[in-house]
């Protein structure tokens, strides 16, 4: 271990002593024995986005025992309405934290602090790492503002609301020289890493074309799609936060929460909720985490009729490489040969994954050894990796420039779809040629005051 490891975290010890009675007995556990990290080699950790995957990610980072989650952050103080329907914000988190500590240390804890500002948890010197899991549209800021604080981050996928917005965040965890993760966790998974190093071995021959099923339509994950009347804001609940840079608009349940998926303005429907998923192994298949595709073409789509929804329901688009790989990203499933999961079409044979397994065609391609030499990266665990990589300072299994290239194929889809048009892409300049309307797409416009806020911490 380092000299700079001990120097990087062992602020985390007066956090947690301030939190913590030390009782008269002091349990093997705040001495480092038994299995136990002592508190002042633990990486303190602050939570920003109380709901819904930001609650899956802190119950897996509470299993590791090198991590102590000191701060939950949300605009939202308690409130049904994440997936389906239960229960879930700042206070929730708190107290599942608290308890989860409980049991493991086996006294009395009740130390998690609780923000409703995410600029007050930057300013605190004794945090190490925050997980950003908030909606989309809160994503750049947050991430921006976490690397000039010097803040290792793990950031919810999908990594960015536009094209520009993933650049941005990209160049500021590069130029901070922060490690990051996106919570892409399939890069983290024995079946679609086996798919990508059977491909990139050439041992079933030159890659052809890859397909992505993604599902599709607009799900009622929390249970308040029919909630479209305008409302008072509740009390406990900042909704003018919760918009943040977005154009301001009425409250109304069925925005908020788990279903913001299917606004525009918050994200780009399922589009990019599973483009962080699928199209990113493709990119990994490909070869093209640095780059991208240069073209966009035959885009299909219908598109929601809710009031307040407005994400494509069904969609279909190609992308084509420098190479000559096609890959199609679409819902319509098996109608058109593209099952659910990430296919890849090679010269003799092919191969897909889905979470759950990974298959063959033929089946003989499953006899195939692999050699050392064909081995990509490895990680057995997204969660852990990471705090790994805080402690190694090495690249994580989803760093912020992959994700953003990953997530520019949904984000181009999503525009040619719009306009009904083919997209000739440049993935060097990252600008569609030849087509202004386009490239107004690529980024948004930020409500004041967050546009300067953006614009500050830009590099």
């Amino acid at each position: 271990m380092k000299a700079s490891r001990r120097d990087f975290i062992k602020k985390g010890g007066a956090a947690l002593g301030a939190m913590i009675a030390v009782p008269t007995i002091i349990p093997a556990s705040a001495l480092g024995k038994n299995g136990f990290v002592a508190p002042s080699d633990r990486i303190t950790m602050a939570v920003i986005g109380a709901g819904n995957q930001g609650g899956n990610d802190t119950r897996s980072f509470l299993q590791d025992e090198r991590v102590q989650i000191t701060t939950i952050c949300d605009v939202n103080k308690k409130s049904d309405g994440y997936w389906d329907g239960k229960v879930a914000g700042r206070e929730f988190m708190m107290e599942m934290v608290d308890q989860a500590y409980q049991k493991k240390f086996g006294r009395r804890y009740k130390g998690t602090i609780g923000y409703e500002d995410f600029r007050e948890v930057l300013q605190r010197k004794d945090i190490d790492v925050v997980e950003i899991a908030t909606p989309d549209h809160w994503h750049a800021i947050p991430v921006m503002m976490a690397a000039s604080a010097k803040k290792d981050i793990y950031c919810q996928k999908p990594l960015s609301l536009t094209v520009q917005e993933g650049r941005d965040m990209s160049n500021a965890v590069k130029h901070h020289n922060v490690v990051f993760q996106t919570g892409s966790q399939q890069r983290s998974n024995e079946h679609f890493r086996w798919a990508v190093e059977m491909v990139r071995s050439g041992k079933i021959g030159k890659l052809k074309k890859v397909t992505c099923g993604l599902p599709g339509g607009t799900p009622d994950f929390g249970k308040t799609a029919h909630l479209t009347e305008i409302l008072p804001v509740p009390k406990d609940f900042n909704f003018d936060m919760w918009l943040g840079p977005a154009p301001e608009a009425p409250y109304q349940p069925c925005r908020t929460h788990v279903n913001y998926r299917w606004v525009l303005d918050y994200s780009g429907g399922m589009v990019t909720d599973w483009g962080g998923h699928h199209p990113d192994i493709a990119q990994w298949g490909i070869g093209a985490d640095g780059s991208g595709p240069i073209r966009i073409q035959n885009p299909k789509s219908k598109w929601s009729n809710h009031p307040v929804y407005n994400t494509a329901t069904e969609f279909y688009f190609e992308a084509i490489y420098e190479n000559e790989v096609e890959l199609i990203v679409s819902n319509l499933g098996k109608d058109i040969d593209i099952p659910s999961g990430v296919r890849f079409h090679c010269e003799a044979g092919s191969v897909w994954a889905t979470r759950e397994e990974h298959h063959a065609d033929p089946v003989s391609v499953l006899d195939i050894e692999l050699e050392e030499k064909d081995r990509l990266y490895t990680s057995n665990n997204h969660y852990r990796n990471f705090i790994d990589c805080v402690i190694s300072r090495k690249e994580t299994a989803a760093p912020a420039e992959t994700a953003h290239r990953s997530i520019t194929i949904s984000h181009l889809g999503n525009i040619a779809m719009m306009l009904n048009q083919d997209l000739e892409w440049d993935p060097v300049k990252e600008k569609v040629k030849d087509n202004f309307l386009a490239n107004q797409l690529l980024s948004r416009q930020m409500r004041e005051p967050w546009d300067k806020v953006y614009m500050k911490y830009k590099v």
